[in-house]
């Protein structure tokens, strides 16, 4: 009997020792819990706008006639608007001279639009609290350095993902262009003077932001691209997708680069540069892939990223100039940032979350319209007009014909409403 007494005792007293412990531990795993991501609902079965079909197929006629214009070999274009895929056309072939078609599973590579990814990437990592935007890079590669050691412990993740590190324009890229490792070449940063303190300006990279995949990996004992696989590609189903040379060499459905020689578009070999640097251009996609990260982009996928995670994607971090004059010509613009991996173009009444690609010959723009839901994406296998002006082209007929779109939209939201979900 004591001795039942005593051990109650003593129970007792452990308990009032491990209660309060296992109370903070419960208060801590609170406070660092991941952000609870909504599951993906079906969409809703709605009627097609009749007013955005008729502009879509004058769009296409437009493409027809401008890359006829533009003599451009092949190219893919997506439209996407709110969850729904509302255009999706290949056109031409996939090298000059030949007969084999593209179709909406042919892949290109994305080039600079990887930076786009590398960032919805981190965003992810960010909402599972992996990491934050403000973490010191030094903090998971304490070997990295810029010249200046005051600089080094200033460089967040922030600064990588937005062209704010202080390193001169295109550091190394040269060097990217020669195959060298990206080890080497951000072993190498320590060599450059600096053009501005860290977070001050924005200067455009490659080498530097392709620090974000040590980083990652460092993170979460993965590589860049097991991660990409696993959160992005395999979540969205973007079943032709991948980040390496291999991939893209292996897959008979591709599309052929081309090089303007004699006044004439040449077909190119696909070549190793920038796989070295994957998260600033390394990943290769169909337009079919494209459109579903697309609907994702427009806060459609919140089981894989949330509508404020991309919100702090699409938030000016730079006063940055915008590349492609053709998004100032059709459209006065106002002014120019760059976020997180995006650009951000103000027009008076509107604004466009915008990033181009060009690499061996491949040309990808991507633009999205967050306001009227809706974002395109265009493909090609050379440079020129057609990419140039593909996607201001399609804003310039839509903003003919915004409001009409927009009041068809608003007529029937109510039917749409009342219409159960696919369950």
């Amino acid at each position: 009997m004591k001795r039942t007494r005593r051990t109650r005792y003593i129970i007792s007293g452990l308990l009032l020792i491990a209660l309060p412990i296992l109370l903070a531990q419960v208060l801590l795993k609170k406070d660092a819990a991941p952000i609870v991501k909504k599951k993906s609902v079906p969409n809703t079965p709605r009627e097609a706008n009749p007013l955005l079909q008729e502009l879509l197929n004058d769009y296409d006629k437009e493409i027809i006639a401008l890359a006829t214009e533009a003599n451009t070999p092949g190219a893919a274009i997506a439209v996407v608007h709110d969850s729904t895929i509302v255009f999706l056309k290949p056109y031409g072939v996939k090298k000059a001279g030949g007969s084999d078609s593209i179709d909406v599973n042919t892949v290109f590579r994305l080039a600079s639009v990887s930076k786009c990814f590398a960032a919805f990437l981190a965003g992810i990592l960010v909402e599972d609290t992996v990491f934050s935007w403000d973490d010191p890079v030094i903090n998971y590669l304490p070997n990295f350095g810029l010249k200046s050691p005051e600089e080094t412990q200033r460089l967040r993740i922030r600064n990588v993902l937005s062209h704010t590190t202080g390193l001169p324009y295109h550091a190394y890229t040269n060097m990217v262009e020669e195959g060298i490792s990206l080890d080497t070449m951000l072993s190498w940063l320590k060599k450059i003077n600096l053009v501005s303190r860290v977070g001050e300006s924005y200067s455009y990279q490659n080498v530097a932001y392709s620090v974000i995949a040590p980083v990652m990996q460092k993170a979460t004992g993965k590589t860049y691209e097991s991660l990409m696989q696993e959160k992005v590609f395999g979540p969205l189903k973007m079943k032709t997708a991948s980040i390496d040379y291999a991939s893209i060499m292996q897959n008979p459905n591709v599309s052929s680069p081309h090089l303007r020689r004699s006044r004439q578009w040449k077909s190119a070999k696909i070549t190793d540069t920038y796989y070295n640097v994957a998260p600033a251009g390394g990943i290769n996609a169909s337009i079919s892939d494209m459109a579903q990260w697309m609907i994702a982009l427009l806060g459609n996928r919140e089981n894989v990223i949330t509508k404020e995670t991309l919100r702090q994607l699409y938030t000016p971090e730079v006063k940055a100039r915008s590349k492609n004059r053709n998004y100032g010509r059709m459209h006065r613009l106002s002014d120019s940032f760059y976020g997180l991996g995006w650009r951000i173009l103000y027009y008076p009444n509107d604004t466009l979350i915008y990033h181009g690609g060009y690499v061996n010959g491949y040309r990808s723009e991507v633009a999205i319209n967050p306001k009227d839901k809706i974002a395109v994406c265009i493909l090609a296998n050379a440079p020129g007009e057609l990419a140039d002006n593909g996607i201001p082209l399609f804003f310039d007929l839509f903003n003919t014909r915004r409001d009409s779109i927009n009041a068809w939209e608003e007529k029937n939201k109510k039917k749409f409403l009342s219409t159960p979900a696919i369950p």
